[in-house]
């Protein structure tokens, strides 16, 4: 099967994203969110993106002109034109458990459920269809148009078909994708979240200030950027997400989510997206 059009569902950080890398890699994107502002801010953020991807000559004004020319949709009404749908929105079980239920009446048969999920398994999600064969996971990272990874999750029931389609596709939008079996939290947090937790507990122990855990994994493990500074751009709801998902499929203390990340979380210290997380934001 050829694909040529893409529909996004979410616009927000991942979904628009996701909508500005498909577009700028030639294939013809819709992008649809419930809510009109979230819609709005999607369009918005992508026009600021890639214009000064334009500007640094990063991409071409074709490319431009492609991204400009995403369609918005309020509904699922347009998805049976399409040839694989990304569900990127938010992180709750039950309302990607709707959507899906949602997708499998509206989209073509034969047509890839892929979801942009980073912990929620795409067994049962795929589980929640008439075509569980069809479901995968595209796990995209955030800032997505700049990070290369793309881990591709492979439910219980899916074909090896609809797998190879979305490593295709991935590496058309200049993407590195790793393949990888559903389990929680796949490779990427399975391993990074219980990394930033621990940071989490550091801090909160009053072992070293949070400049200071930062500055001991930046210089000592040459992370790019601290773990409490890659919290604050995840967002702790998320990384405490992902904690409680390892926490309950694994069953292992080891995943307990510190005191600290949840009290932030109910104060709505959230990171970047919020304006404070760890560090304060403008």
């Amino acid at each position: 099967m050829t694909i040529e059009k893409i529909f996004v569902v979410g616009a927000g950080t991942m979904g628009n994203g996701i909508a500005q890398t498909a577009a700028v890699s030639g294939y013809q994107v819709t992008m649809m969110d419930v809510i009109p502002e979230a819609l709005e801010k999607g369009q918005a953020t992508i026009a600021k993106s890639v214009s000064k991807l334009l500007e640094k000559e990063r991409i071409t004004a074709e490319q431009h002109a492609a991204a400009m020319n995403i369609q918005a949709a309020s509904d699922l009404s347009s998805v049976a034109a399409a040839d694989i749908v990304i569900e990127a929105a938010t992180e709750n079980p039950q309302l990607k458990f709707k959507i899906f239920q949602e997708l499998d009446e509206q989209a073509r048969p034969g047509v890839i459920l892929a979801s942009n999920t980073s912990s929620i398994s795409l067994t049962k999600l795929a589980a929640a269809t008439q075509r569980p064969e069809l479901v995968v996971g595209m796990h995209f990272f955030n800032p997505v148009p700049l990070m290369k990874l793309l881990e591709v999750v492979r439910g219980l029931a899916t074909d090896e078909t609809a797998v190879k389609t979305v490593v295709a596709i991935g590496e058309t939008m200049g993407k590195v994708p790793v393949v990888v079996n559903d389990s929680p939290g796949f490779v990427s947090n399975r391993i990074l979240c219980p990394m930033i937790n621990e940071a989490v507990f550091t801090l909160q122990e009053g072992i070293a200030s949070k400049e200071d855990i930062d500055t001991v994994m930046k210089l000592g493990m040459a992370h790019p950027m601290g773990p409490l500074t890659l919290a604050d751009l995840i967002g702790l709801d998320v990384v405490l997400y992902v904690m409680e998902v390892l926490h309950e499929n694994l069953g292992e203390d080891k995943y307990r989510p510190a005191p600290l990340l949840r009290r932030m979380v109910d104060a709505g210290y959230l990171g970047r997206k919020a304006g404070k997380g760890f560090y304060e934001y403008d």
